[in-house]
């Protein structure tokens, strides 16, 4: 005897036992997907590899400056081109010290001329962009502008894209800000290619910039910019965020002691500046 004649009672009797199914096949993805990372040692949920993480940010990133390319705001300035190509380069060096396999990557810094814009990114696999808003606006030195490179490089080095990846996929994340969205800000990503840009867009975690922060202000104290720096342009960033929220703090929140925390982190890192300074400081091929 059928008793369940309707299709639709089939559908819900199935239903609890689709979600329990989603629920366990999510835990047994969850349970093996932990990773100890190689730069910082930490316990990191790693649902999405870094092989991964590195090919759907090569879409996302290709995707994402795709306007500005073809409105000729990619680059448009030599100068500044030269300027943040010279100090990627020499920071690069280093974070392929950091980590030889690294030098494997397709490095890219792309210079996006957007006056008003405040911010700058790095996805996995190195795919970075800087905002001519933040040069201009903070009226930058090159060591300001080095502890910035040095910053995005650093989470690149730790996979955070990776890291902030599996989260968003862990949690549903992407389907959740597509259903309530509606959009996809004009870019035609889906799935793993969806998630690197969400990824991008999503806040670093404490841990994550207390990273970022003492490896980047290290790699650019070894090629050879002052480390103190990174003080001075967290105070630069405080003083505009006073009148304005720049992009930059929606992705990289700052707490109130970053500023100190830097400044002791300078001193630790004045020998490796010094010790830089006086012999060539070498430099890593950057697209």
């Amino acid at each position: 005897m059928n008793l369940w004649p309707n299709p639709q009672h089939r559908a819900l009797r199935w239903a609890p036992w689709r979600s329990l199914l989603v629920l366990l096949t999510a835990l047994a993805l969850l349970l093996p997907g932990c990773a100890t990372n190689p730069v910082t040692g930490r316990s990191q949920l790693m649902l999405v590899s870094e092989s991964s993480a590195i090919a759907a940010s090569r879409q996302a990133y290709a995707e994402m400056l795709s306007p500005a390319r073809k409105e000729g705001r990619i680059d448009s300035d030599p100068q500044t081109k030269r300027r943040v190509q010279g100090i990627t380069e020499r920071v690069v060096a280093q974070a392929v010290r950091y980590r030889p396999e690294t030098a494997d990557w397709d490095w890219e810094m792309s210079v996006i001329d957007e006056p008003d814009t405040i911010n700058a990114f790095a996805m996995a696999g190195g795919k970075m962009a800087i905002y001519t808003g933040i040069i201009q606006q903070l009226e930058l030195t090159d060591d300001e502008l080095a502890q910035i490179i040095g910053h995005e490089i650093a989470h690149a080095l730790s996979s955070h894209s990776a890291e902030k990846m599996s989260v968003a996929l862990a949690s549903n994340l992407a389907l959740v800000t597509y259903a309530a969205t509606g959009e996809r800000s004009g870019l035609a990503l889906t799935g793993a290619g969806l998630a690197a840009l969400i990824a991008v867009q999503l806040p670093n975690s404490r841990q994550m910039e207390a990273e970022a922060d003492r490896i980047g202000i290290e790699l650019a104290a070894r090629a050879g910019f002052r480390p103190e720096a990174a003080a001075s342009l967290w105070g630069k960033m405080a003083s505009k965020a006073a009148t304005r929220q720049p992009v930059f703090l929606s992705t990289h929140p700052a707490p109130e002691s970053r500023q100190r925390d830097l400044s002791i982190l300078a001193s630790q890192m004045q020998p490796l500046y010094e010790q830089a300074r006086r012999g060539p400081i070498p430099t890593h091929p950057v697209r």
